[in-house]
């Protein structure tokens, strides 16, 4: 802005005077305060400048930059009245300024082309924040979903085997003496994996909002950071402790893997894990079943999960009677998959049937696994 100032002016005209300096300075210091009020901004600006042109006679500027600024910022931030009222005001200043200055067309046209781009540029930053926001928003309303749907997996299924592990509990004390200690010991057990499923979780989620750089989790008012041990989400080496525990419910649960079994991605996991989970979870409460079959296949590209009972299969499908169906759907459309239910082989019990394409393969699976 005082480029004028610090060249030598050409020969015979008069040299910059240190009140032509000052003015000049009071045409930019408004813009601290541009994006608290803009429109006020663009006034000062306008005022002291207009000043500057008349009181001083200054050398002026090879191009109005604190215009420009300003005007850009008001495009950005203001509301649209705010920019009606600016675009009339630089309207009429525009064309004033050009009468005080050379009065020809070509710097008339040239001030409404370059005041017009500070406009349009400052419009086209206002919508690509708009559309971040909604973006982020979104990704806000994504992560929401998720978060319901691992609560409701965890919460689920331990509530659940825990409830049938209670109501046998008391028959099991009369008949059964051993029967209903191992029982507790499954309610306990099943117990402490849910809070230690709900802790990892609640501990991520407190470290997103307050971590620190070192990625370490916040502390609040009660909460100690190792309540919240950071591990990764169960997956499919996890099945068979699963199977353990829903074991301990009575209900007999058979695990069959047919194709090259490989390590999976570890979304693909974790999603394979939930829906096991919430499939055997919908058996126990629901289907009245003595023997479910889990069986994973490993094809060209893509992974095959079945969940089967020999229960009554008259269950609630997806929609209906709680979100769990829900989200098994939704697990695999995430991911790209697809999921089915209704009556198993033969039209006998209950089967959940979903697949789930796999990237190229990761790692070859260990021996024995």
């Amino acid at each position: 802005m005082t480029m004028p100032f610090v060249v030598p002016r050409a020969v015979g005209l008069a040299p910059a005077t240190w009140a032509a300096y000052g003015m000049m300075t009071l045409t930019v210091v408004p813009l601290v305060w541009r994006r608290r009020a803009p429109l006020a901004v663009l006034l000062a600006v306008l005022v002291t400048s207009m000043v500057y042109k008349l009181a001083v006679d200054g050398p002026g500027q090879p191009l109005p930059y604190n215009g420009l600024v300003i005007v850009y910022t008001v495009a950005v931030l203001s509301s649209p009245w705010k920019r009606l009222v600016s675009g009339v005001l630089v309207l009429i200043a525009v064309p004033v300024g050009v009468w005080l200055n050379t009065r020809s067309a070509r710097e008339l046209t040239f001030s409404a082309f370059v005041f017009t781009a500070a406009y349009v540029f400052g419009r086209l930053t206002d919508a690509r924040q708009r559309a971040h926001r909604v973006e982020a928003e979104r990704a806000a309303a994504r992560e929401r979903a998720r978060i319901a749907r691992e609560m409701h997996d965890i919460l689920s299924h331990a509530v659940s085997l825990m409830i049938v592990q209670a109501e046998a509990g008391p028959v099991a004390v009369r008949t059964a003496p051993e029967r209903a200690e191992a029982a507790f010991d499954v309610i306990s057990e099943t117990g402490r994996d849910a809070m230690v499923q709900l802790r990892r979780m609640l501990g991520l989620l407190r470290d997103s909002e307050e971590g620190g750089e070192d990625g370490s989790v916040g502390v609040g008012a009660g909460y100690a950071p190792e309540l919240a041990p950071r591990a990764p989400q169960p997956g499919v080496g996890e099945l068979p402790a699963l199977f353990e525990r829903v074991r301990g419910s009575g209900l007999q649960v058979r695990y069959e893997v047919a194709g090259s079994e490989h390590v999976l991605p570890e979304a693909v996991g974790a999603t394979v894990f939930r829906i096991v989970q919430e499939a055997l979870t919908n058996t126990v409460r629901h289907a009245a079943a003595r023997t479910v079959t889990v069986q994973l296949t490993y094809g060209e590209g893509e992974l095959g999960v079945g969940v089967v009972d020999d229960g009554r299969g008259a269950r609630a499908g997806f929609g209906s009677g709680g979100h769990g169906l829900v989200g098994v759907r939704e697990r695999a459309a995430a991911l790209g998959g697809t999921a089915e239910v209704g009556a198993g082989p033969g039209g006998r019990g209950f089967e959940v049937r979903v697949r789930i394409p796999v990237p190229a393969v990761v790692a070859t699976a260990e021996a024995g696994r």
